[in-house]
């Protein structure tokens, strides 16, 4: 049996459907051999569901790819066991003497890589995710045995460093000693990453009929897009062939390029679509790609107003074509009105960059960006806005001028951009979604 490789913090369908995946096809292709360990990273959690299942489970991915509609099923049984350090804090602290294993692996969601520093290094189990992982690698240093490649896939800037950061905190409140600090620092490698597949879970409305298909009840089972990418800031390759393996893995010493393009045509997508949708009458990402007049919008926005700002190359047209093949994915129902929670904070960190470039570039703002600042004032006004009290009862009485004068939303006074979201503003409510549209494609 292939020997316990890889701690993974985290037992959700995310993980599951995306690292695991790829562990999983290695063994599978012969260019890598290792199971996976599952630590529960939470007190309630999924580490019994896993034991009763052998934790094995079915991974459905399904898309479109160049044209082809794609439904794939996996069965996957990479992971040996869960350790949950709630009740089996002993089984856990094991884990830190076992020299095969060589990488650590986290999905603790957002809020997971945060300092506490209320807990000790006694406790059974320490709270956060950073001190559970402190209290696993000091044990591993007091040992003499090496560190390890660190892989956090949370979704925040420079996750690496941030959970670092944590760690070396710990140890400082711990009084841990110099010795352990330097271990840290040159036997630990921290990579940043970006992670990229949208994984829908357990389809629940769905679950009897694939239990059918596969011929028996799969509480665990997973679904997931075809699409993948994984950036990591470090070049582990020789360790871990991704690549070899032909997945699209890319190593690199800089995640920040791949980030950018990724959170501006992708999300910025999303964001710049969506209000606007929903006021046309639509209530899902694919009815949006099958209207013509929503799709015409979107492309405009992707390829006329956010690539040429990122630098017009082939790859960010490739992304671009990717983005639109996704958002059209037959198997996923992603509704408007749950990408439209928070808007604000989105829009400033998605699209707002954007249009500032693009002014900075061309002279002028962009036409389908901005209408899209003038669909996010007018959505605000309606009972639809799901965002932090104070923002939606502001937005649904201010002023255009107003809020575009709102440095605390967009980090910066927007008074330029008055004259022409008012003009788009007025148009939307005047006029109508569908005629304001047609003035700005046309």
């Amino acid at each position: 049996m292939a020997k316990e490789r890889v701690i993974q913090f985290g037992e959700g369908g995310f993980l599951r459907g995306f690292v695991d995946y790829f562990l999983y096809k290695l063994n599978e292709k012969g260019v890598w051999e290792g199971k996976v360990v599952i630590v529960q990273p939470i007190e309630k959690g999924m580490c019994d569901m896993l034991m009763q299942q052998n934790c094995e489970y079915n991974l459905y991915l399904r898309g479109i790819e160049k044209g082809e509609v794609i439904n794939e099923r996996t069965h996957i049984d990479v992971i040996s066991r869960c350790v949950n350090p709630y009740t089996e804090n002993d089984e856990y602290m094991k884990l830190a003497e076992n020299p095969d294993f060589r990488f650590i692996v986290s999905n603790t969601t957002e809020a997971g890589i945060e300092y506490l520093g209320t807990e000790k290094l006694e406790d059974k189990p320490a709270k956060s995710y950073p001190s559970k992982l402190t209290q696993l690698l000091y044990k591993r240093f007091t040992l003499g045995l090496p560190g390890f490649i660190l892989l956090p896939c949370e979704l925040i800037d420079d996750n690496g460093d941030n959970l670092k950061k944590c760690v070396l905190k710990y140890a400082e409140l711990w009084n841990l000693g110099d010795d352990f600090i330097r271990w840290i620092n040159e036997e630990n490698d921290f990579c940043n990453t970006l992670v990229d597949r949208i994984v829908t879970g357990y389809p629940k409305d769905e679950a009897e009929k694939l239990w059918e298909e596969i011929g028996y009840k799969d509480n665990l089972l997973d679904t997931a897009e075809i699409f993948h990418l994984w950036v990591i800031g470090g070049h582990h390759e020789d360790e871990l062939p991704f690549n070899k393996a032909g997945y699209n893995i890319v190593w690199t010493d800089d995640v920040k390029p791949y980030k950018r393009r990724k959170v501006r045509i992708l999300n910025g997508g999303h964001t710049s679509m969506v209000l606007g949708a929903y006021l046309y009458g639509l209530t899902t990402v694919g009815e949006c790609l099958k209207d013509e007049t929503v799709s015409a919008f979107l492309k405009k926005c992707i390829f006329d107003e956010i690539i040429p700002t990122l630098g017009n190359t082939q790859t960010d047209i490739d992304f671009g074509n990717a983005v639109l093949e996704r958002f059209s994915n037959p198997f996923i129902k992603h509704q408007l009105l749950s990408i439209a929670l928070n808007s604000v904070s989105k829009f400033q960190v998605r699209v707002l960059p954007t249009i500032l470039e693009y002014k900075e570039k061309f002279g002028v703002y962009p036409p389908a960006l901005t209408f899209s600042m003038a669909a996010l004032i007018a959505f605000y006004r309606t009972d639809n806005a799901n965002d932090g009290e104070e923002i939606v009862k502001f937005m649904k009485t201010a002023s255009v001028s107003e809020i575009l004068k709102r440095e605390d939303y967009w980090q910066k006074d927007l008074s330029d951009m008055i004259p022409l979201v008012r003009e788009y503003y007025d148009l939307i409510e005047k006029k109508g979604m569908a005629e304001a549209y047609k003035a700005v494609l046309n």
